[in-house]
């Protein structure tokens, strides 16, 4: 893939072009990637306190019986937004999600074990772990391709 920036004083707003011979899923990705909304700051509940935090200090997310949670390095909090809701303003290249109760922080992660019954279970840079559903092992694969790529 080859990136060109081009700066002209002359121009009042971001114009992006994106060539290519087909389109095609890589296309496709790229321009998800582009679209996407990005929240600069989460808000958690413990107790009566509310915390502020960026998407980077995130590990995960997850369901808590009625609760969504989220870990982050300063501890757990709960937050009022479902789980979708979050997943949707998360930086898509950062965030994978594992389950349909648990999302990730692929920065956050730091190794992978394959079980027999085809699920992964993901070990976090904090020692914790969470298991990937079959289901979304596809995802994980494919999350880690693009942050491979750099995109």
């Amino acid at each position: 893939m080859k990136i060109n920036v081009e700066i002209d004083e002359e121009i009042k707003a971001i114009e992006v072009l994106i060539r290519n011979h087909e389109w095609n899923e890589e296309v496709q990705e790229l321009m998800e990637r582009l679209k996407e909304r990005k929240r600069p700051y989460f808000v958690g509940r413990k107790e009566e306190m509310q915390h502020v935090f960026r998407a980077e200090a995130i590990i995960c997310l997850f369901t808590d019986q009625d609760s969504i949670m989220v870990r982050t390095k300063q501890g757990t909090f709960e937050m009022k937004e479902r789980l979708y809701e979050l997943e949707r303003d998360l930086p898509g290249n950062q965030f994978v999600r594992l389950s349909k109760s648990v999302i990730a922080n692929l920065d956050e992660l730091s190794r992978f074990e394959a079980s027999f019954n085809g699920t992964l279970c993901v070990y976090f840079r904090s020692g914790e772990k969470e298991y990937v559903s079959r289901h979304y092992v596809q995802r994980i694969k494919k999350a880690f391709q693009w942050k491979r790529k750099g995109l």
